[in-house]
This record gives C-alpha cells, sequence and structure tokens, in this order.
C-alpha cells in the first residue's frame, strides 16, 4: 500500500485546510519545492498535489509552484485540481506529471475521462470527494445528489487507474480516517481506491491496512505529517508489511 504525501498549493504555498475551507488555511511551507524534497528524502515514492486555487477557479493557478516540484523530485507526482479540459491534461502530462486527477470533470463532463483514458492509459485518477456520502465538485463547494458509489461506478469500464476517495467532513481535522466508508466503496467496485481526509495516527494505517484486501491501494496524509503526529519511516514500514492472502472481498 502507497503512502501519498500531499501538497496542497494556496497562492504557492503549502497550506492544509480543514474541511475544504479555504479561510481556514495553514500555512506549513512557502517553498513547496524544497517541502517536495523533504518527502523524497524520507522515503516516499509518490506525491499528491492539489491546485486548490484551481479547483475552485476551474483552471490551473499554481503552475509555476507545481513545476517547481516537478523540477525537484524524481518520485512520481499525481495532479489535481482545476483540470477540466484535454488540452490541460495533456501539457501537465507532458511537463512530467504522472497521473492527472478527474474531479469536478467527471461529474460536469464524464465524456472527458472516457477520452483521457483513452489517450493516456493507466494516467488517469478519479477522485471523489464526499459529504454525508454525497459528492461535492468545484472545490467542494458544491454538493449534488449522486453517490461517491454511483459516480464510482459510472467510470469502471473506462480505464480508470484508481478512486481517490474523500471524505471531506473529516478532510484535515485529524479524527480518523473514514476506513469503514472507504472500505465499503472498494469492495463494491473493481477500480483501485486510494483513501483520503482525516489520517491522524499510525493506528489509522493499522485499520485501513487490515482491509486491504477490499482494493484500497493507497492512502494520502497531509495535516498529519507535517505536524509530526506521524512517523513516516514508521508509517511506510506499516504499509508495505505484507497483509494477509486474501482476494477483494
Amino acid at each position: 500500500m502507497i503512502l501519498f504525501p500531499a501538497i496542497d498549493l494556496k497562492d504557492g504555498a503549502c497550506v492544509r485546510l480543514v474541511q475544504g475551507e479555504m479561510a481556514q488555511a495553514t500555512v506549513f511551507s512557502n517553498d513547496p519545492a524544497q517541502q517536495a524534497r523533504d518527502f523524497q528524502a524520507q522515503g516516499f515514492e509518490w506525491l499528491h498535489i492539489v491546485d486548490l486555487n484551481g479547483a475552485f477557479a476551474g483552471r490551473p493557478l499554481n503552475g509555476p509552484a507545481v513545476a517547481a516540484v516537478l523540477g525537484a523530485i524524481q518520485i512520481p507526482v499525481q495532479l489535481g485540481g482545476g483540470i477540466r479540459d484535454l488540452a490541460t491534461i495533456e501539457a501537465w502530462l507532458e511537463h512530467g506529471v504522472a497521473r492527472v486527477i478527474l474531479g469536478t470533470a467527471a461529474v460536469k463532463n464524464p465524456d472527458l475521462v472516457r477520452e483521457a483514458c483513452r489517450l493516456f492509459p493507466d494516467r488517469i485518477a478519479v477522485g471523489i470527494d464526499a459529504r454525508a456520502g454525497l459528492v461535492a465538485v468545484e472545490g467542494w463547494a458544491e454538493s449534488l445528489t449522486i453517490t461517491a458509489l454511483e459516480l464510482a461506478k459510472a467510470f469502471e469500464d473506462a480505464g480508470v487507474v484508481a478512486v481517490i476517495y474523500t471524505d471531506i467532513e473529516r478532510d484535515g481535522a485529524l479524527e480518523g480516517l473514514n476506513v469503514e466508508a472507504t472500505a465499503e466503496l472498494a469492495r463494491a467496485i473493481k477500480t483501485p481506491v486510494i483513501a483520503s481526509g482525516g489520517l491522524s495516527s499510525l493506528g489509522d494505517l493499522h485499520r485501513l491496512k487490515a482491509v486491504e484486501s477490499t482494493g484500497i491501494i493507497g492512502v494520502i496524509s497531509g495535516r498529519a505529517l507535517y505536524d509530526g503526529r506521524i512517523d513516516p519511516a514508521e508509517a511506510l514500514r506499516i504499509l508495505k508489511h505484507p497483509s494477509p492472502r486474501g482476494s477483494k472481498a
């Protein structure tokens, strides 16, 4: 299982929000590239980046910061936030992003997801952000009536490499991962799932690892890493330890 350290970008800085509220941003670093180097040096094998300004605006707004990160590290990067058309997807992939995450676009332009998966196999993920089980888009500012499971199932045959499932109510709140809901989603679909939102302790990682066979392939951590609540070396050890054999149930 992969642990993805998160760099959430607001106005060029690394920040963490609480439940997606831009007004509740805590700045952890004004040098995203150096933060990325630090994560790489700690042994992480992937990096998760979100352009928060872009998610609200519907177009990339932290391009220079993302480019600086890409130029600073060798580990692969998955990027989301404000990516709403093929030209932007292609541009980021050509610039060195390993995987593009489509969130709002998955709801409002599902054909874009299918076309992107066709053109760029194994490089498109869908971000599903849910509040009380219902999908939210436009930087979580707009809630819909479609459920996370309904949206995930809509792309089962599209070739999506992973579904990134975020529990908005826990994001940035350090209240613990919603392991139950994440595992329930993973059991119900064939697409691999990456957990996000609320990771607060090594105990969360143990609980998540215990349900790895449901189809959960990774987890994203932001504030807990920045606050020092999670030791990177121990976290990576837990997730790399072999889990009991078992098929996706």
